[in-house]
C-alpha cells in the first residue's frame, strides 16, 4: 500500500506529547500526507510495533443524546490522555484510530526540541500515525493528548446509539461495543488485546440519566468519574449512558446489579438474572479457586446489541432477549438460554479477562472455554435442569457438519494469518465456540475434573493480569498431571495438538467381528479432496470410552495410530464414546449395527439416552458420507414411536429437518410426511395425558422440551387433531388479545403453526401484537412465526421490512431473512432479496457480526440443484471486486454444501423414497 488517503479539506490535529520525567509538551497543526512512497513502511502493517507500551489512560467521553440541528447527526466528543513507555528507541508513533475527527486548540506552546515533524491518518491500517524529529528514548515514560469527535451512529460499534420507546416517547442510549478492534472507534488506543492498561473513565452526560463503566461509579449528576480499572485490554472497556433503572442484590462483595429499561425492571423481567448472577459467581469462584476481581457485577441489556453478549469487565452487555425473563410470556428454553448466557459471560471475567490470550489467533481457547464451562455454571444454579448433557446436541452435534467440510479450519491459526478486522471477526463462528467446547470437555474427561481444575487454577494464578498462549495452559494442566501421579499415554500438548493444529475431526470404525479399530478423517462428502496439508496427516490421540452389552468398561482406551487391536464380540452389540464424552463419530461392522437396533426395538433404556441420541446422528452423517447405507440410518428412527425422551427426539429431528430442506420439493415429501406422522403421533399422545389434555406442564425439564416436539411435528405432518388445537389456542388469542392462555413453553410452536395454517387475517394479528409486545422474548417468537406464513406477498412484504431499521431493529434483519428462507414457500423468495439488495445489506449489516455469515448459511441452506449453484457462482463473481468481509468463510462453506446436496440427491433420492413407501409393517423391522 504506502499511501495515505487524500484528504480533501483541512485535517486539524492536536496532539500533545510529554515527556513524563520533565513534563514537556508539544503542539502541532498540520494537513494529512497524502504520500508516502515506501510499501514496507510500518503503518502499512496491520499489527502494532512493539515499540511502546501503554500503562494507563485517562479518558473523558460527552455522548449528545439529542441530534445536531446543523446536521442532525448524533456525536460524541472526547480527551483521551495515554501513558506509556519506551521500550525500543523510535521516532513513529502508531496508535489506532478509526472514523474519529482531531480537533485543535490554541494557546499551546512548544517547550522543546522534542518537535512533531507530522502526523496524519491512515484509514486503510487504521491509524493515527505521529512522526517525530527526534527518537523517544528507551526506558521513558511520555504522554500523548488527544481531542477528537466521533459519530454516535446507530451501527452498533464502538460508541453507538441504540434508541426505543417507552410510554410514547422515543428514547436513547449511548452504549459500546468495542469487541474485537472497535475501540479504535471510541478514542485512539493502543487496541491489540496482549496491550493492556489501566482505564481512568470519565462521562458527562444529561441530568436524569446515569454513566457506567467498569469500574464503580464515584459521584453522578452529570459529570461521572470511575474507579480506575483493573489493568485489561481495550477490548473489554464499556461505557453506557442511559436513563435506564436497576434492581441489585443485599450483597457487598462484589455488588450485583441489573439494568435495564425503566418499564422491563418495574416488571420484573431482571429478577431471574439477579437471582442467578449470585449462584454462578460463586460457583466459578469455587471452580477457579479464584475470588471474583473486580468490586462490582453489572449486567445490562440493550435494545439494540449485535452479539447475544459481550464479556466487557464488570459491565457485560447483553441483548434484551438474553437477559431479561418474564414468567407470564417467557418459555422454560428462554429461561435456560439466560441461564446459560450469563454462565458463559461470567466464565470470561476470570478466564479471557483476568488472563488474556495474547492475539486472536486462539479465539477459540477463550470462547470455547466460556462455552464448555457455560453448561456447568447453569447446572450449578439450576441443578434439575440437567442442563450438562445438552451441550452434546448444542454444541458437539451442531458442529460436526461444520468441521466435516474441506472448507473447515483448524482452532488455532498461524498468528501472522490472522491481521485483518474481518479475518478477526472470522475467527468468532461455531467451529471457536462449539468445537472448542467439545475439545476442552474431552480434555476435562480423559485428565479427570479435579486435575482440570487444578492445572487451570495454577494458569490463572500465574498469569493474572497478563496474556498468555495456548501452549501455557497445556504446560500447567501437565504439571497437574504429575501432581496428581496421572497416567497418560503422551504429554498433554502431544495430545492436544493433533485437534487444534489441524481441522476436522475423525470417525472411529470398530469391525467386533475380527477385532480391528481404526480412524479416518471425516468427510461429509467422501469424494472431496483436502488440498490443507495437516503436520499430523489427519490423525489423533483418541480417548475411547465403551461399553458391552449394556456394562460400561472402567478405563479409557486409546486409539493412537491409523490402526488397532481391540477384542472380538461375536454375539455381544458394543457400544463406543460413551456419552459422548469424545469429539469423534463412531462407526460399526454391520452385525453390530444389527445388535444394536435388536436391542433399541426391545428396551431401548439399556443404552444411555446420549448414546441413543448419538446413535441416530452419527447413522445418519455416516450415510451422507456414504459409509452407511441410508436406508440402515432411516433405520435408527424406526424405534422413536416408543421414545419419549428428548435428546433422541432431537437428535433425529435436527437430522430429519436435512431431508426436508432437500425433499420437500420432490415426490419424497408426502411419503416422508406419513412416516413422520406416524412416529410422532404416539408423542403427541404422550404428552396429551401426560399433561391431562394440554392443561398442565410436564414436570422435567427437556420432557417440556419435547412436548414442543412433538405439538410441533404432529402439526407439521398433518396429525388433524394437532392442527386443530393450535388452530382454536391461537383464535382465541385473537378473540381476546388481552389474554392470550397460550403457554409461555408452547408459543412459539403454536404461533408459527396457526400463521402457516392461516392467511392474512392470521399473519395481520401476529405482526400488530409483535409491534406492541414489551418482552423482547415474547418479540422475538412473534418475529419468526411471522415467517411461517405461506402467503407469499406476505413474505415479501416482512422481507422488505428489514430495509428499515425503524420497523425491524438492524441486529434482527438478518434473522428474519433467514427465517423467511427457512419457510419452504419463503426460500427462494429471499435468496432473490438478498442478490438484489446485497450492497444495501453488506454496508449495513457488515461490521464483521454473526448475523451476516448465518444469513449466507440461511438463504443457501436449500440448495441442490445445477442450476442454484450456478446462481450462487454468479453472485460470489458478481461481488469478487469487494469480497464479503466476515462472511468470506460462510460463502466457500455454502459452494461446498450446495455441490454435496446436490450429489446427495442425486445418489440417494430413490433409496429413500423406496424405504418411505415400504409396507407400514416393515419400519420396524430390525
Amino acid at each position: 500500500m504506502g499511501k495515505t488517503c487524500r484528504v480533501s479539506t483541512l485535517c486539524v490535529l492536536c496532539v500533545i506529547l510529554a515527556l513524563v520525567s520533565i513534563a514537556i509538551i508539544v503542539t502541532l497543526w498540520t494537513l494529512a500526507l497524502t504520500d508516502h512512497g515506501d510499501v514496507t513502511a510500518p503503518w502499512d502493517s496491520y499489527r502494532l510495533p512493539m515499540d511502546v507500551i501503554p500503562e494507563y489512560y485517562n479518558i473523558t467521553l460527552w455522548p449528545r443524546l439529542s441530534p445536531d440541528p446543523n446536521n442532525g447527526l448524533y456525536i460524541f466528543t472526547g480527551q483521551s490522555t495515554v501513558q506509556f513507555e519506551c521500550v525500543k528507541e523510535t521516532n513513529l508513533i502508531l496508535i489506532h484510530s478509526s472514523q474519529l475527527s482531531y480537533t485543535g486548540q490554541n494557546n499551546k506552546h512548544m517547550a522543546t526540541a522534542l518537535i512533531i515533524k507530522s502526523t496524519w491518518l491512515q484509514p486503510e491500517t487504521q491509524y493515527l500515525v505521529i512522526n517525530l524529529k527526534s527518537k523517544l528514548r528507551q526506558g521513558q515514560k511520555y504522554q500523548l493528548y488527544t481531542e477528537f469527535t466521533g459519530e454516535l451512529a446507530d451501527d452498533l460499534s464502538g460508541f453507538y446509539r441504540s434508541e426505543y420507546e417507552e410510554d410514547g416517547l422515543q428514547k436513547i442510549v449511548a452504549t459500546s461495543q468495542m469487541h474485537p478492534t472497535y475501540a479504535r472507534k471510541t478514542f485512539p488506543c493502543f487496541d491489540e488485546p496482549a496491550l493492556k492498561a489501566i482505564f481512568h473513565i470519565t462521562l458527562i452526560h444529561p441530568p436524569g440519566t446515569v454513566a457506567l463503566s467498569n469500574g464503580m461509579e464515584r459521584g453522578h449528576w452529570t459529570k461521572t468519574k470511575f474507579e480506575p480499572t483493573k489493568k485489561m485490554s481495550t477490548y473489554l472497556l464499556a461505557i453506557i449512558v442511559s436513563d435506564y433503572t436497576y434492581i441489585s442484590t443485599t450483597q457487598k462483595d462484589p455488588q450485583i446489579r441489573i439494568w435495564a429499561r425503566r418499564k422491563a425492571i418495574d416488571l420484573g423481567q431482571g429478577n431471574y438474572a439477579l437471582n442467578v448472577t449470585g449462584p454462578i459467581l460463586d460457583f466459578f469462584q469455587s471452580y477457579y479457586n479464584i475470588a471474583y476481581p473486580l468490586t462490582k457485577s453489572d449486567q445490562i441489556a440493550l435494545p439494540d446489541f449485535y452479539y447475544g453478549a459481550m464479556e466487557n469487565w464488570g459491565l457485560v452487555t447483553y441483548r434484551e432477549t438474553n437477559l431479561l425473563y418474564d414468567p407470564e410470556t417467557s418459555s422454560s428454553r428462554n429461561k435456560e438460554k439466560t441461564a446459560t448466557i450469563i454462565a458463559h459471560e461470567l466464565a470470561h471475567m476470570w478466564f479471557g479477562n483476568l488472563v488474556t490470550l495474547r492475539w486472536w489467533n486462539e479465539v477459540w481457547l477463550n470462547e470455547g472455554f466460556a462455552s464448555y464451562v457455560a453448561y456447568l455454571g447453569a447446572d450449578h444454579a439450576e441443578p434439575t435442569w440437567n442442563v450438562r448433557d445438552l451441550i452434546v446436541l448444542d454444541e458437539i452435534h451442531k458442529v460436526f457438519p461444520v468441521d466435516a467440510l474441506t472448507s473447515s479450519h483448524p482452532l488455532s491459526s498461524n498468528e501472522d494469518s490472522i491481521v485483518l478486522p474481518n479475518q478477526i471477526s472470522e475467527q468468532f463462528d461455531v467451529i471457536s465456540y462449539s468445537k472448542g467446547a467439545a475439545v476442552l470437555r474431552m480434555l476435562s474427561d480423559f485428565l479427570s475434573e479435579p486435575v482440570f481444575i487444578q492445572g487451570l487454577s495454577t494458569y490463572l494464578n500465574h498469569f493474572g493480569y497478563s496474556n498468555t498462549v495456548g501452549n501455557d495452559l497445556w504446560h500447567h494442566l501437565q504439571m497437574a498431571v504429575k501432581d496428581n501421579n496421572g497416567s497418560l499415554p503422551h504429554p498433554v500438548d502431544r495430545i492436544m495438538s493433533p485437534w487444534v493444529l489441524q481441522m476436522g475431526f475423525p470417525v472411529v470404525t470398530i469391525n467386533t467381528a475380527i477385532g480391528k479399530v481404526s480412524q479416518k478423517h471425516f468427510l461429509l462428502d467422501a469424494d472431496s479432496n483436502v488440498t490443507v496439508k495437516s503436520p499430523y496427516n489427519y490423525e489423533w490421540l483418541i480417548p475411547i470410552r465403551w461399553m458391552r452389552d449394556g456394562m460400561v468398561q472402567k478405563d479409557i482406551w486409546w486409539l493412537m495410530e491409523k490402526e488397532g487391536k481391540a477384542g472380538t464380540h461375536d454375539g455381544f452389540w458394543v457400544l463406543a464414546n460413551i456419552n459422548v464424552t469424545g469429539y469423534y463419530r463412531v462407526n460399526y461392522d454391520l452385525g453390530n449395527w444389527e445388535r444394536l437396533f435388536t436391542q433399541l426395538n426391545t428396551d431401548h433404556k439399556v443404552i444411555p439416552v446420549i448414546n441413543r441420541a448419538q446413535l441416530v446422528d452419527d447413522a445418519f452423517s455416516l450415510a451422507r458420507a456414504q459409509l452407511l447405507s441410508t436406508s440402515l440410518a432411516l433405520r435408527t428412527t424406526s424405534y422413536l414411536s416408543k421414545e419419549t425422551e428428548y435428546m433422541p427426539w432431537q437428535s433425529a429431528l435436527n437430522n430429519l429437518d436435512y431431508y426436508y430442506l432437500m425433499l420437500d420439493r420432490t415426490d419424497v415429501y408426502q411419503p416422508m410426511q406419513d412416516y413422520i406422522k406416524k412416529q410422532v403421533t404416539p408423542l403427541f399422545l404422550y404428552f396429551k395425558n401426560m399433561t391431562s389434555d394440554w392443561s398442565s406442564v410436564p414436570v422435567q425439564h427437556t420432557d417440556q422440551y419435547n412436548q414442543e416436539n412433538a405439538i410441533r411435528m404432529a402439526c407439521r405432518s398433518g396429525v388433524p387433531e394437532c392442527n386443530s388445537l393450535t388452530t382454536t389456542w391461537f383464535n382465541k388469542w385473537m378473540e381476546e388479545p388481552q389474554q392470550n392462555m397460550i403457554h409461555p413453553n408452547l408459543r412459539s410452536v403454536v404461533y408459527c403453526s396457526a400463521i402457516a395454517a392461516g392467511d392474512k387475517a392470521e399473519w395481520e394479528f401476529g405482526w400488530s401484537q409483535f409491534k406492541i409486545a414489551s418482552v423482547a422474548n415474547e418479540a422475538n417468537k412473534l418475529m419468526f412465526a411471522l415467517a411461517c406464513t405461506n402467503n407469499t406477498e406476505l413474505l415479501n412484504r416482512y422481507l422488505s421490512y428489514t430495509l428499515n431499521s425503524t420497523i425491524i431493529r438492524k441486529q434482527d434483519a438478518t434473522s428474519v431473512i433467514t427465517a423467511v428462507a427457512s419457510n419452504r414457500a419463503g426460500q427462494k423468495l429471499a435468496w432473490d432479496f438478498v442478490r438484489e439488495h446485497w450492497e444495501y445489506m453488506f454496508t449495513e449489516y457488515g461490521v464483521g457480526s454473526f448475523s451476516f455469515a448465518s444469513m449466507i448459511t440461511g438463504v443457501t441452506a436449500r440448495f441442490s440443484t445445477p442450476a442454484e449453484l450456478q446462481e450462487l457462482k454468479e453472485f460470489v463473481e458478481a461481488h469478487s471486486a469487494t469480497g464479503f468481509g466476515s462472511a468470506t468463510l460462510a460463502v466457500d462453506q455454502a459452494l461446498e454444501r450446495t455441490r454435496m446436496n446436490i450429489k446427495w440427491l442425486q445418489t440417494n433420492k430413490q433409496e429413500i423414497l423406496n424405504w418411505f413407501n415400504r409396507p407400514k409393517r416393515k419400519h420396524t423391522e430390525t
